[in-house]
């Protein structure tokens, strides 16, 4: 045989087997990981990676932020004292851009990217179709913020909440109205959303029942997520002469709602629930910001448990107010203790460890009931006051 001839074919068949070591290879490291080993060098353990994803860009960054940072800074907490089994923990990142669509992809790259748990989503309209991805997957979710009943009726075993729900949080805002502020007729708007109507007919569910004390829904309608300009609607309301209007929504939209009522007339107080709960909320409606009403849960800085991280918080992001943070920090060091205590990386067992969980946490006590909700979610109602929220009214227990 010609030596040239030789040569080449001896150096074709040293790189095929080259190609199928590198292949091999790779495939071990891949084995080593999903099943939680070290990788071929030996030398170090894989790292566990959990997700977190919200809207990390657009007009609601800043909850997708806030959501992000309180995650990390468990992570980081979790890190610092040697991980889990020391095995280092990695967050992944992921912006659905609060878009239903865009939460199942980004659900599915999560998952292919190997997370065997997940912190979010933050909207509930993101929340409920990625659900179904991480079911599939058999990953546990724990949502810090989606407060849409659906998402926990699904029956899914693997799906979690630290908050509370619409129908808490409707109730609560019902009572108020009729109790407190003893209001005889009521606007009601929604921007259409998951969240932002669900938490309106749920308000109007409650209402209902005072219907007997001659208190009235005069309205009930849906504005567009996104748009900007509301006094058409507004100026509607005010013919209606409403002692209070409503809106199920965020705070993008309530902060021009709140704004442009004034411009048009509208004297009612407005009230919202706590997706409009966040300082963009006063930089958006200025002045006109004073006096809303808003539900959400008690304030953090008097809550004991909370000292330590929102000293850490503060110190790392700063002192802006970030409602969602500490939710999102409470869910992360769930998922992660009950990795911990399940000794595996398997879903099934996580979401096992998940039920059976008993945890004091920054924002207090956190057990789950069969469905994946909190067994206790108390809201009260806050006023912005002076440029800043404060609480305001507590229901009777």
């Amino acid at each position: 045989m010609d030596q040239t001839v030789l040569f080449l074919r001896t150096k074709q068949r040293s790189f095929y087997f080259g190609i199928v070591g590198l292949f091999l290879l790779s495939m071990t490291n891949i084995a080593c990981e999903k099943e939680g080993g070290k990788t071929a060098e030996g030398n170090k353990p894989s790292a566990i990676h959990i997700g977190v994803a919200g809207p990390m860009t657009g007009d609601q960054s800043k909850l997708g932020g806030d959501v992000e940072r309180g995650a990390q800074l468990a992570v980081d907490e979790w890190n610092a004292k040697g991980g889990i089994t020391g095995r280092a923990i990695r967050l992944e990142v992921g912006d659905d851009q609060h878009d239903p669509k865009q939460a199942v992809s980004v659900a599915n790259k999560l998952v292919n990217l190997g997370i065997v748990g997940m912190v979010g989503h933050f909207n509930s309209s993101a929340s409920i179709p990625a659900s179904s991805v991480y079911h599939d997957a058999g990953i546990p979710m724990i949502t810090p913020a989606s407060t849409n009943p659906k998402l926990t009726e699904q029956g899914y075993a693997n799906v979690f909440r630290v908050v509370g729900r619409d129908d808490q949080q409707g109730k609560v805002a019902a009572d108020f109205v009729a109790k407190h502020l003893k209001a005889k007729r009521v606007s009601i708007l929604h921007d259409k959303t998951t969240y932002g109507q669900g938490l309106a007919v749920e308000f109007r569910k409650s209402l209902a029942n005072y219907a007997g004390d001659g208190l009235e829904v005069v309205s009930f309608d849906g504005v567009i997520q996104g748009e900007r300009d509301f006094r058409g609607i507004l100026t509607t309301l005010k013919g209606l002469q409403p002692d209070l209007f409503f809106f199920g929504g965020v705070f993008p939209e309530g902060g021009q709602l709140a704004k442009q009522a004034r411009e048009v007339g509208l004297t009612a107080p407005m009230m919202s629930g706590d997706g409009v709960i966040d300082p963009k909320f006063i930089e958006i409606a200025g002045s006109a910001a004073e006096g809303t009403y808003l539900t959400f849960t008690p304030d953090p800085d008097k809550m004991p448990q909370a000292a330590g991280f929102l000293k850490k918080y503060r110190e790392k992001y700063g002192n802006e107010l970030a409602p969602y943070a500490i939710y999102s920090y409470d869910a992360t060091n769930i998922l992660l203790t009950a990795i911990s205590d399940s000794g595996s990386t398997e879903g099934t067992k996580i979401s096992a460890a998940l039920r059976k969980m008993k945890y004091d946490g920054a924002s207090g006590h956190v057990e789950f009931d069969a469905k994946g909700d909190v067994t206790k979610a108390p809201y009260i109602v806050w006023i912005t006051k002076n440029g800043k929220f404060e609480e305001y009214w507590k229901p009777e227990d």
